[in-house]
């Protein structure tokens, strides 16, 4: 694969991906919020790169950014069938070899479930931002201002700027975290079963979720936990806090030695 904007295609899917460097280098995979995509995460990509030295891989899940749909609607377990059925096949097609998963929101659910549920000795380390491992009440309230939002106001047209079919995109993911039977969803097994080192970062104004996500990882990951909560931001700490954020980033790479190989 080389590097440059370009297509996956997997078993129907038609995956969009923007790679930065040599598949062959050590790889920071990133892995979108519920309503992120490719350009979603704007200049994050090529500084993390610039500073760490890796190379850097996102790409848009189906329905998000310029990757068609795969399905009507998202189900309730999509983000454990995503991190099983799906990731696996693109890290595959896109030949990683050794590096990090690196989520945010959804995505770093999404990291956390994968490492917790297949065996992988190619990820040596997960950084989750602002990640969800159970259902608060805090987060659907603000999932519930979002709805309103892009009703309403102009959260429709923000987004649009991000994806071919925004409604689609939003309705799939603010429907599923809506729905009551998505009430149950959580990730505590998946964490008791992580055997990789992770830092999470939050934000200490993060409406979408309060740090009792991070200190769950604390209480039930049986692997090294490294935390940074960051004073006066929200819940996009690589956009709102851009240098901390990539800093602790980097601190936590060249920590991982097979990495620095």
């Amino acid at each position: 694969m080389d590097a440059g904007e370009g297509r996956l295609r997997i078993e129907g899917m038609t995956i969009e991906y923007r790679m930065i460097g040599s598949p062959s280098a050590p790889m920071i995979v990133l892995l979108h919020e519920g309503l992120g995509s490719v350009a979603a995460w704007g200049k994050f990509p090529d500084r993390l790169a610039e500073r760490i030295g890796a190379s850097v891989f996102a790409y848009s899940r189906p329905g998000y950014g310029a990757s068609p749909a795969a399905h009507d609607a998202l189900p309730a377990d999509y983000i454990q069938r995503h991190a099983r059925d799906v990731l696996p096949k693109i890290l595959d097609a896109m030949e990683f070899r050794k590096g990090l998963l690196l989520g945010h929101s959804d995505g770093a659910s999404m990291a956390a479930a994968y490492a917790g549920s297949i065996p992988d000795a190619r990820v040596h380390g997960l950084v989750l931002i602002a990640p969800h491992f159970f259902v608060e009440e805090e987060t659907l309230a603000n999932i519930r201002q979002a709805r309103e939002a892009f009703e309403r106001r102009n959260l429709r047209q923000r987004l649009a700027r991000y994806h071919l079919d925004v409604d689609a995109a939003f309705r799939g993911w603010n429907d599923i975290w809506l729905d009551p039977i998505f009430a149950g969803f959580n990730l505590r097994e998946e964490l008791r079963r992580i055997r990789v080192p992770i830092l999470i970062i939050r934000g200490d104004d993060d409406r979408y979720g309060t740090h009792r996500q991070a200190w769950l990882a604390k209480e039930l990951c049986k692997c090294r936990v490294d935390m940074m909560l960051l004073p006066d931001c929200g819940h996009l700490p690589h956009r709102e806090q851009p240098e901390q954020t990539i800093e602790a980033i980097a601190s936590f790479y060249n920590s991982l030695e097979m990495l620095r190989r």
